[in-house]
């Protein structure tokens, strides 16, 4: 970022392209046409006014592509493609639901348990998706509502997912692009990620304090689902749990950790030899994986166009005069972006600011884990902040509209009076404690 960078017409093109396109993505409620349609469009634009003025081309576009992160989803997805036909999942969410005997706050507590340990190894999503319905079927049965018990589920699965490498797409992308290792980041992001998720559940304790005093009827979980194939299920238990060892190794090893979800991808369809390959990959959320590959080639784009480098020329003074208060504004600017639109494009266009920066010489550790923690905790702002609340309030609605009872959905005016104040309470938790250890979070990150 020098000083001679003017403004130059590969830079309005990019710019106009990218806001188009970031535009179209943000308003698929309003226009109905999926976010990844338009970032399709807005990769192609990109690729094609690039070779006309002479900044950007497919080849560069292809470059632009961070396979690690589209290899490590895509192998993660399979994983859990193979693992939910087993009903493991089902028998774990009924016996958590027998040791609460009816303890409202304890079911919360380890329904939330289970949804924020899920999450740091699976993405959030998916997390959400095998337990929503399986929260509704476990309130319907103790005749309790399943809106502080779902509402739980996408806040503490948002939360759980910021403290791992692989537990939410926008830390992978910051982990590719930073180098920074699965050890690393747990390291940083695990206290945080704890206090938390410890503010989330009394927060929810008090704000549904009128829904958790109610006695629940004795539950019948005699049609519960026991499990369906366990030596799938435990097959993946252990192969999962040997992709733990391998992620805290991966540095050592020389290894991406698109390479560790692969080989435990390879070693669990050895293992458990009778899964139809074609059924599992047909479980791959394609339409996520080509939305990853447009935006990086979109914001390739923008970034051959040097347009995110005179952008940055701006914001340069602010965090080199005071590095601590620039981490925090980006902590709570990402966050209530990430409220209010999605946070991976969000975090798309930010990290080569931030490369930007670093390509100077200034220390942005502390940049990286702020905006890991903003874009993170932030999905927990609104209704549509992340994917896996789109899914919790698409659910309630569905079982709303089922009842008969429009008490049943989640409201965008519900989750401002009960999630909203949960993630500002994140946030300050999370600005104290990087306030008190910001010599450990500036601290650069040296991956062996």
């Amino acid at each position: 970022m020098t000083a001679e960078l003017t403004w130059n017409t590969p830079m309005l093109v990019s710019a106009i392209i990218l806001v188009l396109t970031f535009l179209g993505i943000f308003t698929e409620g309003v226009h109905g046409f999926h976010r990844t349609k338009f970032a399709m469009l807005g990769a192609g634009l990109m690729i094609f006014t690039g070779q006309w003025f002479g900044f950007y081309g497919p080849e560069q576009a292809l470059q632009s592509i961070d396979w690690n992160v589209v290899f490590l989803l895509g192998a993660m997805m399979t994983i859990v493609g193979i693992m939910i036909p087993t009903g493991g999942f089902q028998a774990l969410a009924y016996h958590i639901a027998e040791y609460s005997q009816g303890k409202l706050f304890l079911l919360m507590m380890l329904m939330g348990t289970a949804v924020t340990v899920i999450s740091l190894l699976l993405d959030n999503v998916t997390t959400v998706v095998i337990f929503g319905p399986l929260i509704v079927l476990i309130c319907q049965a103790l005749k309790v509502s399943p809106i502080p018990y779902l509402l739980a589920a996408a806040l503490l699965s948002d939360t759980g997912g910021v403290a791992t490498l692989v537990g939410d797409p926008p830390n992978l992308m910051i982990g590719s692009a930073a180098h920074i290792d699965f050890d690393a980041f747990f390291l940083h992001m695990g206290g945080i990620v704890f206090a938390a998720w410890l503010t989330i559940l009394y927060a929810l304790k008090f704000l549904f304090r009128k829904e958790l005093s109610v006695i629940p009827e004795s539950p019948n979980f005699t049609t519960r689902q026991e499990l369906k194939d366990p030596k799938t299920w435990y097959t993946s238990l252990w192969v999962l749990g040997f992709m733990v060892l391998l992620f805290i190794f991966h540095h050592a090893l020389a290894w991406e950790a698109w390479m560790v979800a692969a080989t435990g991808l390879t070693l669990l369809v050895f293992l458990v030899h009778h899964i139809d390959l074609d059924e599992s990959f047909g479980t791959l959320e394609m339409t996520l994986l080509i939305f990853f590959v447009s935006l990086f080639i979109l914001v390739g784009g923008v970034e051959h166009s040097h347009f995110l480098e005179y952008i940055g020329s701006f914001i340069q003074p602010f965090v080199a005069s005071d590095l601590l208060m620039a981490s925090l504004v980006l902590m709570w600017a990402s966050a209530v972006l990430s409220a209010l639109i999605d946070n991976i494009p969000f975090t798309a266009a930010m990290v080569p600011i931030i490369l930007g920066f670093e390509a100077q010489g200034m220390n942005v550790t502390p940049l990286w884990w702020s905006l890991a923690i903003g874009v993170g905790m932030g999905g927990n702002g609104s209704h549509v902040g992340s994917t896996a609340n789109v899914f919790i309030v698409t659910l309630s609605e569905r079982l709303a509209k089922d009842s008969g009872n429009p008490d049943l959905a989640i409201t965008p005016g519900l989750w401002f009076k009960k999630g909203t104040p949960a993630m500002i309470l994140t946030l300050l938790v999370s600005s104290l404690m990087f306030w008190l250890f910001f010599d450990f979070f500036a601290a650069p990150i040296h991956p062996h």
